[in-house]
């Protein structure tokens, strides 16, 4: 039974020093902003502003005072940037003993006694499935973790691991732009093996990049904004949320009046027409 996450996720990479730089009542005042809109999942990594945001995080939730059992963590481990404790190279590390150290920091720093997920945040060439077998068994059975899944993993990666432990999730790029996952036979396997995909970057490039990709699809878009009464966002989140893997997008806004808009895109029956219409304008080309 796999912990039960919102329709979608508080994506935090950007709130610390990587971006906004949001302050401890500014984080505090956006966890609440997220909860009073249905998103009660808070999607985090080791790493994030080099190591500092899920502190940052965790000293707002704290003086929150909202209930544990109101939200879901989730966090990722196994890189370690260059500069970080010496290392003299950026490298991943999903021993055993890393991994559990990972976590109980996390613990920390997020001032709570588990994670819902635990994530491994890419694929390492040098990882061992007995490895971190070892630390997830031990994690769950010492209540730290929850669930566990992996980021940014291939089918063939993913098995390597699931034929040695249990694999509720994986989080990949997955957008109107960036569509591979669902071509490249990593939502099959998923939807084979019951692993529920993540989504990050879920609005791609659409507002970020000016090419004809993005043009085709900003002038699709503004017809559909006058069809449904929604936002380009929204339209586009109820995009992914229509394919049959059940991909739970991680939306990194700190936008209050965007945060408000986006449960709309769960209650959205974006039409089968239109939702080819998206992938056609992102291909440049007919549905082949």
């Amino acid at each position: 039974m796999k912990t039960q996450l919102s329709s979608i996720i508080a994506g935090t990479m950007n709130w610390g020093i990587w971006d906004k730089k949001l302050s401890v009542h500014e984080m505090e005042h956006l966890i609440h902003i997220c909860i009073e809109n249905k998103i009660t999942t808070f999607d985090h990594a080791d790493i994030y502003g080099d190591y500092t945001t899920e502190a940052q995080f965790g000293k707002a939730f704290g003086e929150s005072k909202i209930s544990r059992e109101k939200i879901q963590l989730i966090s990722k481990c196994g890189i370690k940037s260059k500069g970080y404790k010496n290392n003299p190279v950026k490298h991943y590390d999903y021993s055993a003993a890393y991994i559990i150290w990972s976590v109980e920091n996390s613990l920390r720093n997020l001032q709570t006694d588990y994670l819902d997920v635990l994530l491994l945040h890419r694929p390492s060439p040098l990882m061992q499935a007995d490895e971190i077998a070892k630390a997830v068994t031990k994690l769950k059975q010492e209540g730290k973790i929850i669930d566990f899944g992996v980021s940014n993993f291939t089918a063939s990666q993913t098995e390597l691991i699931r034929q040695k432990t249990t694999i509720s999730y994986n989080q990949v790029q997955f957008s109107a732009t960036h569509h591979e996952a669902m071509l490249d036979g990593s939502f099959d396997y998923m939807q084979l093996h019951n692993i529920r995909p993540m989504s990050w970057n879920p609005l791609g490039t659409v507002f970020r990049e000016d090419i004809e990709q993005t043009r085709r699809l900003k002038n699709l878009l503004v017809q559909l904004v006058d069809k449904y009464h929604l936002g380009a966002d929204t339209i586009l989140l109820a995009w992914i949320l229509k394919h049959p893997a059940k991909v739970i997008p991680v939306a990194g806004t700190v936008n209050i009046a965007r945060i408000q808009a986006l449960m709309k895109a769960t209650e959205l029956q974006l039409e089968q027409q239109d939702w080819f219409a998206i992938w056609a304008e992102s291909m440049g080309n007919k549905v082949p």
